[in-house]
């Protein structure tokens, strides 16, 4: 089974919010508004602390990067919203760049980000429509 696969999010999440973003000096406004709307705070009360809002804003950032690097204009980052999990899907204009992890690559030469989302969601996948892709995550909250 491929690691990252073409599927849509699982149902059931309301949306909370959409974030436009033109450019990768964004990424701090957006990783702020995320703890934010998750714990109420813009920055980590405890960071010595795994907590899931953490993992969320990992795993938004390395998506929205990405399309940011790899995708084309707009890109826009969505926060959803269940009863006990959180939901990030980010879209870009570039339906035909799939999301493939780096494979037979040196790791100081980066491009891992995929496999850290793997690493820290409960769920996570990529769909097409017909002039934009959208890669999503989700994570469950908790108190670790």
């Amino acid at each position: 089974m491929a690691l990252w696969q073409s599927a849509r999010p699982p149902r059931g999440f309301a949306e909370v919010w959409r974030q436009e973003l033109g450019s990768l000096s964004e990424l701090a406004a957006l990783r702020a508004r995320l703890r934010t709307s998750m714990t109420g705070s813009r920055t980590v009360a405890r960071p010595e602390r795994d907590h899931w809002s953490e993992r969320l804003v990992l795993i938004a950032d390395e998506l929205t990067s990405n399309a940011l690097r790899h995708g084309g204009s707009p890109v826009a980052a969505v926060l959803g919203r269940n009863d006990h999990a959180w939901l990030i899907a980010v879209r870009d204009a570039k339906p035909d760049v799939v999301p493939v992890p780096a494979q037979g690559r040196d790791p100081g030469l980066g491009g891992f980000g995929l496999y850290l989302v793997a690493d820290l969601s409960a769920a996570h996948g990529w769909f097409t429509e017909p002039d934009t892709k959208t890669a999503w995550a989700v994570v469950a909250a908790d108190d670790g």
